[in-house]
């Protein structure tokens, strides 16, 4: 293997386990400081026992996110100096914001929240953690927006050889991040609520600290319903922004070789990838121009009229992505979101309807339902970022135009072999301490009773 595609494997590996980490920080802040305001509010430490519990597991979370996120920033300017070069002064604006902004607003209000328990009135200790929240956001935002420059390049003009900004306010208003921005955001409510959903199952399965996590079940139940709805309603938007903005990775993702008008949903395509073309395929009529355009009637391209028109708009080259990866990442993101919709639904009528803890094969389910958003969320990216191959920025610089081109590849293998042994050390790591402070449960202290507990008011159809 060359340096070109050591390079391309060690970004992918150290972009999935960053990631791993960013779903959960977005959305468990938010619940942390929404358990909090419930227990400023309401007075009752049921809440504040809540607080403390997921707020730990989510400390660990952010602190691993942070080390794992630290790395890409590196391989920007080693492994791919050439992209740097060419995009330096548009990419590095908003990465410089979110770094000075966002992440310093999320990293000190974080230190105060943890060390200013006691220091502080119960009122200023929950604002830190919304502030915690908002900063967390706040960051994807602006990696997002660098992003999005990468899959659809504004507010820019070329000059000897490198792009320069023009117009920041087009960067940040690129039609590509408000609609992957909310898609983003949305299903890291859904990790989090089916993180929360999963431990509390674990716990009320074995009768542990009862009052607890049936609260916890409830909140992420009513959570996780409408992120994942919301999550749907967003990759639909963004699907039919991604037919305008990049047509082949829509493409790709049907396994559309030829363009089709009417054009038809793939339930199943199996294909031949050494000839590139289709061997066998069910389809359902008209639905894929349902989702691209809302309407029945519609001309979608395929693969080989969109390589036939980059070849004329760019010149001689491939530019096919990897169609098996594309196809099946977009399904099993999907297959995964409206699983989750169902499992969401089913949580919602169960604490509507029944007490929680007496259904312990539903729990068990809702035990491993904690793996899907993870699930979703890898292949989501994987779509995200393989469906713009060959081009690291759309349109203006193909992959192999943007590796460095003086690192050997012996050096990348050295270091592509020795991040993955730290990162498979870190997961491990977070693995464990989840595990651990997970099973223990919230602290004893203070602990309602369970009369106390029983008689507060429901989270479903009441207020605290």
């Amino acid at each position: 293997m060359d340096a070109l595609v050591l390079a391309r494997l060690q970004f992918a590996i150290t972009t999935i386990y960053h990631f791993f980490f960013v779903p959960l920080t977005l959305g468990l802040s938010v619940i942390v400081a929404l358990m909090e305001t419930l227990y400023v509010r309401s007075g009752n430490e049921l809440y504040l026992r809540m607080t403390k519990f997921w707020g730990k597991l989510f400390v660990i979370n952010f602190a691993l996110g942070v080390v794992t996120g630290i790395v890409q920033e590196f391989q920007f300017g080693m492994n791919w100096s050439e992209y740097s070069r060419f995009v330096g002064d548009i990419f590095g604006a908003p990465l410089a914001i979110e770094a000075l902004l966002a992440f310093f607003l999320e990293s000190t209000f974080l230190g105060i929240w943890i060390f200013g328990w006691d220091k502080l009135s119960k009122g200023v200790h929950a604002l830190t953690m919304w502030l915690v929240a908002i900063g967390t956001n706040v960051s994807a935002l602006w990696i997002l927006i660098a992003n999005s420059f990468m899959q659809e390049p504004v507010g820019y003009m070329l000059n000897n050889g490198r792009a320069e900004m023009v117009n920041f306010f087009d960067l940040v208003l690129n039609p590509n991040v408000w609609v992957m921005f909310p898609h983003t955001l949305s299903a890291g409510f859904v990790t989090a609520a089916f993180f929360v959903m999963g431990i509390s199952a674990y716990h009320l399965l074995r009768k542990n600290h009862i009052q607890v996590f049936r609260r916890s079940f409830q909140i992420a139940a009513i959570i996780g319903t409408m992120a994942a709805i919301l999550v749907a309603l967003n990759g639909h938007s963004q699907a039919q922004h991604m037919v305008e903005s990049q047509p082949m990775k829509m493409a790709a993702a049907e396994a559309l070789w030829r363009t089709e008008s009417p054009a038809s949903f793939s339930l199943i395509t199996i294909g031949d990838l050494s000839q590139r073309e289709e061997v066998f395929s069910i389809r359902l009529p008209r639905l894929l121009c349902l989702l691209a355009y809302n309407q029945l009637n519609c001309e979608i391209q395929g693969i080989y009229d969109l390589q036939a028109q980059f070849e004329q708009q760019y010149g001689s080259g491939d530019y096919i992505p990897p169609v098996a990866i594309v196809y099946w990442s977009f399904r099993i993101m999907v297959g995964l979101g409206f699983l989750m919709i169902g499992l969401a639904l089913w949580a919602l009528f169960l604490v509507m309807g029944e007490i929680v803890e007496q259904r312990p094969r539903a729990l068990q389910i809702f035990q491993w339902a904690i793996l899907l958003p993870y699930i979703a969320n890898a292949f989501g990216w994987i779509l995200t970022e393989l469906g713009r191959v060959p081009w690291v920025v759309y349109g203006l610089m193909r992959i192999e135009d943007g590796v460095s081109n003086v690192v050997p590849g012996g050096n990348v293998l050295i270091s592509l072999i020795v991040y993955t042994l730290i990162y498979g050390a870190l997961m491990a790591a977070m693995v464990y301490l989840i595990t651990k402070y997970a099973k223990a449960g919230p602290e004893d202290s203070h602990y309602p009773t369970a009369d106390e507990a029983d008689a507060m008011p429901s989270l479903v159809g009441a207020q605290d």
